[in-house]
């Protein structure tokens, strides 16, 4: 029987972890943790650098406390959380305690569509990018609710090389991009990049085998897994436990 790769994987079914955990549970608290100022004429959350694994990671690349989310696009909590958290996380990761990584989760076709865009204009504008992605997703979801289940399933069913760009366009996501920024030719370009689009799937893949991810958003503190904590305020008081 032939095995199918992540993206054959992702393309036919969502994947196991649903949207949304439990909140509960306090930790002890730690020693605070120092301010490191950033270089002059600097912010660390304009300071965003790609990792070997290809993900972007804001802020100061020597934090204490390094703080990695695994989401989805489609997932309404993650949308949530975004939402909640962008000022509060911002200035935490400027006072050069902490640095924070999204790491796409994928969970259906859609999700990968948007990922793709989202990386598209490169780390500088990722972050900013991400956040109205993740503002445009109700609109994003009443498109994709009025393609009727045979147009959808027909362009999910398409080569991968054409089947991101085809959502796309039918989502309004290439319009919602050229609007952001990122020229038609450039997003196209981004969404027929099939060696990316695995390997986000492949990051589905290794986070389950390492993490055992069970829900979006699931939170990493240095390399642990944050348990019972998938909105903000709860996440907010395990930083402030955690020195933060």
């Amino acid at each position: 029987m032939k095995v199918l790769s992540g993206l054959a994987l992702i393309a036919l079914s969502l994947t196991l972890a649903g949207c949304g955990k439990k909140d509960e549970g306090n930790a002890t608290s730690a020693a605070p943790i120092a301010a490191v100022s950033a270089p002059a004429g600097t912010s660390w959350s304009e300071t965003v650098a790609e990792t070997p694994e290809g993900n972007f990671v804001m802020g100061n690349p020597n934090a204490k406390l390094k703080l990695v989310e695994y989401g989805s696009f489609t997932c309404s909590h993650c949308r949530d959380f975004a939402h909640e958290s962008s000022e509060e996380l911002k200035a935490m990761v400027d006072s050069g305690k902490i640095s924070y990584e999204f790491r796409v989760y994928v969970r259906d076709p859609i999700d990968i569509t948007t990922a793709l865009l989202a990386r598209c204009g490169g780390k500088d504008i990722y972050y900013p990018l991400s956040e109205q992605f993740f503002a445009n997703q109700s609109a994003m979801f009443e498109k994709a609710q009025g393609l009727g289940d045979a147009p959808y399933q027909a362009m999910v069913s398409a080569p991968p090389a054409q089947r991101f760009g085809q959502l796309a366009n039918a989502l309004g996501l290439i319009d919602y991009a050229k609007q952001r920024g990122i020229a038609e030719d450039q997003a196209k370009q981004c969404l027929a990049d099939t060696a990316t689009a695995e390997k986000l799937a492949k990051g589905v893949e290794a986070a389950n085998a390492q993490y055992n991810i069970s829900g979006t958003p699931t939170f990493l503190m240095n390399g642990v897994v944050v348990e019972n904590a998938s909105s903000w305020p709860v996440l907010k008081n395990k930083l402030k436990e955690a020195g933060i």
